[in-house]
């Protein structure tokens, strides 16, 4: 008897599948059974860069041997073929950073006056990294010249890079010096990289590569940071709030609504639409209890961790949602939208509302969003949600299963709460490393994919790099799927992790896994190296230290481009899977052997999860020798719960620390 493949390591997700598979439903999970990858494309071996192709760079000794007809060769293709999505990938996360900077301009000009400044405290933080005087200064003004100057660093030209580079450590700008990769604008790095990789301009696939590091770093220090700060000027920084995930948030009494997506503008409205008197009262006209507002993908982090709104998940799970057949509106933007929501949602009473200038799709129903009327728009789509209720069926598979989230730190949580007002600092998490109670820290991020037993392995390497006293930063889907397991809980600390994490997770009252936020938030990862660098006791640098980025069920270009910005601000990353460029022995040599000697990081792929969490633990352990930290010992804090005299103190501290002079 053949065993029955699991197509979602998700409980609620694979009962929801196998429901839509019994009433003759196709989801992405049997259309990636049945859309096999080109071989050839998949491994990086084809060009489309012309009509004189498709060129297939195939056979024996290919990469020595084969040519396009051009006469590119296997490496020059696979390269320029890497550039071009990070390309994609880094104009993705910028331009949702350019409506952002935007939308700050129009409410410091009084143009959206639905929206508000709502943390001030973050905007004058903001506006010191830029030199920007805000002491006795009205809001709005230095709010201007914030969004002003950072606007600028989507068009700059010639002279100049983009501003938020600063804010890496002084060592690691001067790595991006010496190889020429400080970016000058997204616009311009974005151009020049699809300028290259046209027909007949760059071949030397090392060069080529170089652009790509370039044109990563305007997303991750600048689109990815300056949509995060942005989104915390306007709505508020994220601390640690509870909300709740799976698919069991739908209710059958309430108008349930859906917010799917990346830019949260609308969602934002709509969060506070939803509570007002007249949409309830609205709803309940309408024969429903109520109003329940859900979240999906990115948009849904953006409002869990600031309203504690509850997500039905990520990516893979945007088709099973509906088919709960609970859902009575889904409202999306743009990023990670699957078109055949609309089509599914025609089995269902659902209706999907495109809401972006830039992404229409064939049978939803439009309302282009627009900033200067945010709330009426938000008021439109509740009442749509409303107007549906009536029409739902019965059929759907219902689940009740949901889980408790805790999600919301953002850099300055994770600062404050390891000193609190006065004396916030990451000198306690950079002493537990050092000490070796913390082994390292991973950035667990990325998609989640249907070609694997979706979210599996996300879930597998948060339990044991966790068990190896690792503490985990999750973002974007990788977060949707640690909380619709249940493991985004202090809970699971001392359910699951190695003795060391937990006794730092019991001191400080944290999850041993940190929802950090939406996948442009991977620039709160950045910053948080970076103040752990300037803090000292470890790495001067992010690039040394025992830090390794994980993206195990890629499948955007966005995805690359965050990975590619890791990698070229320091840290080892791992992607799980085959190689998009795997058909070139030298562009993987360079990704691999010569990033990292110029730049302490490295791009992997790699398919096996064992053999991930073996080389992250490898990279983790080989940082700690280099930087002569203590070695890590497994349950070596079992045996020291004891009080200690200063003497004593004083001892360890100095057998932790034994490169540094007096005062750390």
């Amino acid at each position: 008897m053949t065993e029955k493949k699991i197509k979602s390591a998700n409980e609620a997700a694979e009962k929801i599948i196998e429901w839509g598979e019994a009433h003759d439903m196709v989801t992405c999970f049997e259309r990636a059974e049945k859309l096999k990858p080109c071989p050839i494309g998949a491994s990086g071996a084809c060009c489309k860069a012309c009509h004189m192709g498709p060129c297939r760079l195939v056979g024996k000794n290919a990469e020595e041997a084969a040519r396009g007809v051009c006469g590119a060769t296997l490496a020059t293709v696979a390269a320029r073929n890497l550039l071009r999505m990070i390309a994609a990938g880094s104009a993705a996360h910028s331009d949702h950073a350019r409506g952002m900077a935007y939308t700050l301009l129009a409410v410091a000009n009084g143009e959206a006056k639905d929206f508000r400044i709502t943390d001030v405290k973050k905007l004058y933080r903001v506006a010191g990294y830029l030199d920007i005087e805000f002491e006795g200064r009205e809001v709005n003004d230095v709010a201007r010249d914030v969004a002003t100057r950072l606007i600028e660093d989507f068009g700059r030209q010639g002279t100049g890079h983009v501003n938020f580079l600063s804010r890496a450590p002084e060592k690691t700008q001067k790595r991006w010096e010496k190889w020429g990769i400080k970016p000058r604008g997204v616009d311009r790095e974005i151009v020049e990289a699809m300028h290259r990789t046209c027909i007949g301009v760059d071949h030397d696939p090392d060069h080529i590569l170089l652009h790509g590091l370039r044109t990563a770093l305007t997303d991750g220090w600048g689109g990815s940071m300056i949509s995060t700060d942005i989104t915390d000027i306007l709505f508020g920084t994220p601390a640690p709030v509870k909300a709740e995930a799976s698919f069991g948030i739908f209710e059958e009494n309430m108008v349930n609504l859906v917010v799917h997506g990346h830019e949260p503008l609308l969602a934002e409205m709509i969060v506070a639409a939803v509570s007002e008197s007249g949409m309830v009262e609205y709803a309940k006209s309408k024969g429903a209890g109520g109003i329940n507002l859900g979240g999906m993908c990115c948009t849904a982090n953006e409002v869990l961790m600031r309203h504690g709104i509850p997500t039905a998940g990520g990516f893979t799970n945007q088709e099973l949602g509906i088919m709960t057949g609970l859902v009575d509106a889904i409202t999306v933007d743009v990023q990670c939208i699957m078109p055949a929501i609309v089509e599914l949602s025609k089995k269902f009473h659902t209706k999907v509302i495109t809401t972006s200038e830039k992404a229409m799709i064939p049978g939803a129903i439009h309302m282009e969003f627009d900033e200067e009327r945010a709330m009426e728009m938000a008021r439109d789509v509740v009442r749509l949600a409303c107007d549906n209720f009536p029409n739902r069926t019965t059929g759907g598979s219902h689940i009740t299963d949901k889980f408790p989230v805790i999600g919301g730190f953002s850099h300055e949580y994770i600062e404050y709460m390891q000193g609190g007002s006065w004396r916030a600092s990451f000198r306690p998490l950079n002493d537990a490393i050092m000490a070796g109670r913390i082994r390292g820290v991973v950035g667990l991020a990325g998609c989640d994919n249907p070609r694997v037993p979706s979210t599996g392995i996300h879930k597998f390497l948060a339990t044991e790099l966790i068990k190896h006293d690792v503490l985990v930063l999750s973002t974007g889907c990788g977060s949707a799927a640690c909380g619709t397991a249940g493991y985004l809980t202090p809970e699971m600390a001392l359910e699951n992790a190695g003795l060391g994490l937990r006794e730092v997770c019991e001191a400080i009252g944290i999850p041993p896994i940190l929802h950090v936020g939406s996948c442009v938030d991977n620039s709160r990862i950045l910053t948080i190296a970076s103040a752990m660098a300037a803090e000292g006791g470890l790495s001067d640098e992010i690039g040394g230290m025992p830090a390794v980025g994980i993206a195990p069920e890629w499948m955007s270009e966005k995805a690359i481009a965050i990975g590619v910005y890791f990698a070229a601000s320091g840290l080892p990353v791992i992607f799980g899977g085959e190689s998009p460029v795997e058909a070139s022995r030298e562009v993987t040599r360079i990704m691999t052997e010569v990033w990292f000697e110029r730049f302490m990081g490295a791009l992997h792929f790699e398919p096996d999860p064992e053999k991930i969490l073996e080389m992250t633990l490898d990279y983790i352990d080989k940082a700690r020798e280099r930087l002569k930290l203590r070695k890590y010992e497994p349950g070596k804090f079992a045996a020291e719960r004891v009080l200690l005299s200063m003497a004593d103190r004083r001892k360890l501290d100095k057998e932790a620390k034994p490169h540094l002079g007096v005062g750390g």
